[in-house]
C-alpha cells in the first residue's frame, strides 16, 4: 500500500477509472452481440437498429480512450460484414 497521500489518493482515482473502463468495454461486447445475434437470426430491422448503436458506441469508446481507434474500425468493419450478409440473405 502506498506512504504518500497523492499516491492513495491516484489508487483511488485508477481504481474509479478502471470501473468505467470495463463498465463501457462491457457494453461494447453486448452491442456487437447483439447485431451478430440479429443478424444469425436474419432480423433486417433489428440487425439496422443495432448495427447504428454499435458504431455509435465504438466511436464513443475511442472518443473517451477506452479502445484503440483501429480496433474499433476492426469491430465495426467485422459487424458490418456480418449485417451486410443477413441483409443480402
Amino acid at each position: 500500500m502506498a506512504n504518500l497521500k497523492s499516491s492513495k489518493k491516484d489508487i483511488r482515482r485508477i481504481e474509479k477509472r478502471r470501473a468505467v473502463t470495463q463498465s463501457v468495454r462491457t457494453s461494447l461486447k453486448t452491442y456487437v452481440k447483439k447485431v451478430r445475434v440479429a443478424a444469425s437470426k436474419g432480423e433486417k430491422e433489428a440487425v439496422e437498429a443495432s448495427l447504428v448503436t454499435a458504431q455509435k458506441m465504438l466511436d464513443k469508446a475511442v472518443k473517451r480512450g477506452v479502445i484503440h481507434k483501429n480496433q474499433a474500425a476492426r469491430r465495426k468493419s467485422r459487424i458490418a460484414l456480418a449485417a451486410n450478409k443477413a441483409l443480402k440473405a
